[in-house]
């Protein structure tokens, strides 16, 4: 008998869920699949890294913004091909008004994982705040493409559209 290793699995279960996720119907259902998602993606696969990723997310709650990135820094140290360790940096450099950092994090988020909807939209604030309007409308809809029923999104393309596109006669 034939077993996929339990990364395949992982896998094969991420794409299933963003299938679904793409195509949900109602908000409800696309936060219950968008959960997890973040659950799946939250497996490092070493209780260690996992407990760092708790940490640098539960500093951030508690806005310890530079006990997070130390948090972060130390999981991406020991584990670069994580996406979801990136992502947490990125959102620690961030929230610490460090855009250059944070960009560099979620391009290496994207690059592990091209389907996050969160680095992408994280890429799209960053753009929308530093003046760059047109890469922050295609961000925000490629989110739009996986992850449908955002709200915050939707109302990001709608203040860009006018700039981006221009008047329509």
């Amino acid at each position: 008998m034939f077993s996929l290793p339990p990364a395949a699995l992982a896998q094969e279960r991420t794409a299933e869920l963003l299938d679904e996720l793409a195509q949900a119907e109602t908000e409800a259902a696309a936060r219950r699949l968008e959960r997890q998602l973040m659950s799946e993606w939250s497996k490092s696969g070493s209780p260690a890294m996992d407990l760092l990723l708790k940490r640098g997310r539960d500093a951030l709650e508690v806005d310890e913004v530079g006990a997070a990135i130390e948090h972060f820094r130390a999981l991406t140290d020991h584990a670069p091909g994580f996406a979801e360790g990136w992502h947490g940096l990125a959102l620690a450099y961030y929230q610490s008004e460090r855009f250059g950092p944070a960009m560099d994090a979620l391009g290496r988020a994207l690059e592990l994982n091209p389907q996050h909807f969160g680095a992408l939209r994280g890429v799209g604030a960053i753009h929308e705040q530093i003046g760059n309007r047109a890469l922050a409308y295609q961000a925000y809809e490629r989110v739009l493409e996986l992850r449908p029923h955002d709200s915050d999104v939707e109302q990001a393309l709608g203040r860009l559209e006018r700039a981006v596109k221009g008047i329509r006669l």
